[in-house]
């Protein structure tokens, strides 16, 4: 890694990680890191069964990588989600 991270970076980094759709271009991008150490990282942040079950998810995972995507779109919005207003959440 090229820069010490702090707390509130690493565990962004964990959370972008572990969300499906973000890639790591995406991670690479924000924060420098590339897949490999963005893997070491995860092994040195998590506990030995969380990086295991975390890496079996990602290994192979065509969304986790850019040019292997087959969609266009990176987000899933519902069609039945109505627009958030003013920080209210409107209702049905």
């Amino acid at each position: 890694m090229n820069l010490p991270l702090n707390a509130i970076e690493s565990d962004r980094i964990i959370e972008m990680a572990w969300e499906d759709r973000t890639t790591f271009e995406a991670i690479f991008m924000q924060f420098g890191l590339n897949e490999q150490e963005v893997i070491n990282h995860m092994r040195q942040e998590l506990k030995p069964s969380s990086f295991k079950r975390w890496r079996s998810r990602v290994q192979g995972r065509r969304t986790k990588h850019a040019k292997l995507r087959t969609f266009i779109e990176g987000r899933f919005k519902c069609n039945r989600q109505r627009p958030i207003t003013q920080n209210k959440i409107s209702k049905r």
